[in-house]
């Protein structure tokens, strides 16, 4: 049995990132791909799966509850998130409760954890602790618990208790092959729940790559996934877009990779594939980029192909920041790569950060105000949050900004005190005034009611995403 804890909204399937949904300004709940993958590969090997996403349908504890009373679950599978993983353990004490099941929870907060900070957790009523990539671990893991096959010592990537005592495997370890995985099974899946934001259609999020060989401070990815990028092949790619398109009706797509245009050459055989193929101008996507991995060609084929949005992560508008925080990148290729998306017609979702810890409030304003000049369409701005295991937490530890080493926090409101010459509150007043002279910019409001004059359909996701970003300020 596969379920998600109900309560707030979190990307609990970024382990890069696990955004908080309900507080972002523009930021959608993705599909819940690592329950769907777990489901897919244990139904395929005899298991009888139940999935379902409790938080993202608002549904209550009770009606968990009751679901477990009428499946009898051998094992429940959960992912959790930094922010969460307080409340989920005591919605996993309270299920357990006079019950007789294994317990697997996913998370990155698990990968090779140091033992203090295990310690912070009731980890009484779980058996297992996914830290790595759980697609490839979930049916040895299943295997050993239920069947007695194998064992969980040679389960990569996991702690595990053994006797009542925590036990770890090897976590540098990766598996290559992943067209080997069966597609997600969004059969038990409400594909509707994740929308595009712009016209609300169901949208896919379709995995094409893992990995990334960049060195980002405040990034767990290549920690967790490595820094080696394993690609699906474009044929095993296009053919689980063409199971969502004919077998599900979903013509949206999100290609989630940690860089999508890390490999351009690979890229663009994507978008060939897409072009020379029955489904060119029946689809849409959108994936994210660097501002160095864009160049003219992939721009214009992303956009023949169907792109209708293009993420990239600016992040800074300092040099200063940007080497500091090993982007390995620079204002130019920011620039760059904004001018070649707007020739080519992409959209821009650009992310930004602040509050890293050796800012003063001119470097703050300097990222604010170079992201106001980008002519960018969508923003979503940060709070770097120093996650264990990351180079910002241990800048934050030289610095002396870090307010708790613990969990319960994220990039809304991360674990730091600010930085260590500006308030956590100033930091929070200077984001809330940017995001309002973005999305309140006349240029932005006429553009928006242009758009809902010419699709009206689209007037009702926009009203969503603006109530709730006016909520947040």
């Amino acid at each position: 049995m596969l379920l998600y804890p109900p309560g707030k909204l979190y990307q609990r399937s970024e382990d890069r990132a696990q955004c908080n949904i309900e507080d972002s300004a523009t930021v959608t709940i993705h599909a819940c791909n690592d329950l769907g993958y777990a489901a897919a590969i244990l139904r395929n090997n005899g298991y009888e799966v139940f999935l379902k996403d409790y938080q993202t349908e608002g549904l209550t504890e009770n009606e968990a509850l009751s679901d477990i009373e009428s499946f009898q679950p051998d094992a429940v599978f959960i992912s959790t998130t930094n922010a969460t993983v307080f409340s989920d353990i005591e919605f996993i004490n309270r299920i357990r409760e006079n019950r007789n099941f294994r317990i697997i929870i996913k998370g990155a907060i698990f990968f090779d954890t140091k033992p203090e900070l295990l310690d912070i957790l009731d980890l009484t009523n779980i058996d297992v602790m996914v830290g790595g990539e759980s697609n490839f671990v979930i049916l040895p893991i299943i295997d050993a618990l239920l069947s007695e096959k194998g064992s969980l010592s040679a389960v990569n990537g996991i702690i595990y208790k053994e006797n009542g005592e925590l036990k770890r495997t090897e976590f540098s370890c990766w598996e290559t092959d992943l067209d080997s995985l069966p597609f997600p099974a969004r059969d038990l899946m409400n594909n509707a729940l994740y929308q595009r934001p712009d016209t609300g259609e169901p949208m896919a999020t379709i995995q094409v790559s893992i990995g990334c060989p960049s060195n980002c401070i405040y990034c767990l990815t290549p920690i967790i996934s490595g820094k080696r990028v394993r690609f699906r092949s474009v044929e095993n790619v296009f053919a689980e877009i063409e199971e969502c398109y004919y077998k599900y009706g979903i013509k949206s797509f999100f290609f989630k990779a940690d860089t999508f245009t890390i490999n351009k050459d690979w890229a663009i055989a994507l978008c060939d594939k897409i072009i020379n193929s029955p489904l060119y101008g029946n689809i849409s996507f959108t994936v994210n980029s660097r501002t160095n991995t864009l160049s003219q060609v992939l721009c214009t084929k992303l956009k023949l192909a169907g792109c209708f949005m293009l993420a990239i992560g600016f992040e800074s508008g300092s040099d200063e920041t940007l080497k500091k925080i090993k982007k390995g990148a620079t204002i130019a290729d920011s620039l760059n790569a904004a001018r070649l998306a707007k020739e080519a017609g992409l959209p821009i979702f650009g992310f930004f950060m602040i509050g890293f810890p050796w800012e003063t409030e001119e470097d703050i304003k300097k990222t604010l105000n170079f992201a106001l000049t980008l002519g960018i369409d969508y923003v979503e701005l940060h709070i770097a949050m120093p996650y264990y295991g990351t180079g910002l937490f241990d800048y934050c530890e030289e610095y002396g900004t870090m307010e708790d080493t613990s969990y319960g926090f994220d990039v809304v409101n991360p674990n730091t005190k600010g930085t260590k010459y500006v308030s956590m509150k100033r930091i929070n007043q200077l984001k809330r005034g940017f995001l309002i002279k973005f999305y309140l910019r006349p240029s932005f409001v006429a553009d928006k009611v242009i758009t809902c004059i010419k699709h009206p359909y689209e007037l009702k996701n926009y009203a969503y995403y603006g109530l709730r970003l006016l909520k947040n300020l």
